[in-house]
């Protein structure tokens, strides 16, 4: 029970790490993290819209989140890398987050929606799949979805190729959460194959206009 206590209690940590991060860098445009553990310290690595504002001015700001890293969620020796997002229409994170707050300034569920998923789309992604549950129009919870493409919903390709992206939206009847998933561009998926075009035996004209020269020259003869 020791080993599984283990797991567990990591993939709590890292839910609250990933929970915290986007708290403290919405205003960055959060994107995801990635943690990976080396034998000097933990190496983390943060995507962000406008990595500027995650570095801070002289870095305080990220001299903040490794101090907070380090005493309150007791990750060892972090080491934060921080990369832009390089396609924020591609990244889930910033897309459900941008879809919160399209609902936070009062836009219509259904045209957020709509719009969010247009642009996830035209960014070039195979698949897309959204996600809003909540109080949306009156006093009864309910979920919507809005689906373009295809979307892997189980399975190791669900976990491997698919991104998601969880972020809120506070209204006055409640909190609405957003999922948004997506498949990128470029990966291929299982069962996915591609006809090619037979390509002409050329080799055998030759032998054919020779034979028949052969014949005209015995003719002659």
């Amino acid at each position: 029970m020791a080993v599984e206590r283990k797991f567990v209690e990591e993939g709590l940590r890292r839910v609250r790490i990933s929970e915290y991060l986007a708290k403290t860098l919405e205003r960055a445009g959060y994107g995801g993290m990635n943690i990976n553990r080396t034998p000097l310290g933990t190496q983390i690595t943060i995507y962000a819209e406008r990595p500027g504002l995650v570095i801070g001015r002289g870095g305080q700001n990220i001299r903040e989140i490794t101090e907070k890293l380090k005493n309150e969620f007791g990750v060892y020796n972090p080491q934060i890398d921080v990369r832009e997002v390089e396609n924020p229409e591609l990244n889930a994170q910033v897309m459900a987050q941008r879809l919160a707050n399209f609902l936070e300034r009062g836009w219509y569920f259904r045209k957020a929606g709509f719009l969010t998923l247009q642009r996830i789309m035209n960014a070039g992604a195979i698949g897309c799949e959204i996600r809003i549950s909540g109080k949306l129009t009156g006093p009864r919870a309910r979920t919507e979805k809005f689906v373009a493409g295809y979307v892997v919903h189980s399975g190791e390709p669900a976990e491997e190729l698919v991104m998601e992206g969880y972020a809120t939206a506070k209204k006055k009847l409640g909190v609405i959460g957003v999922v948004v998933r997506i498949i990128p561009p470029g990966v291929k998926l299982p069962g996915h194959f591609e006809v090619m075009e037979a390509v002409k035996d050329e080799t055998q004209e030759p032998q054919e206009e020779l034979s028949g020269g052969e014949e005209g020259a015995g003719a002659e003869s």
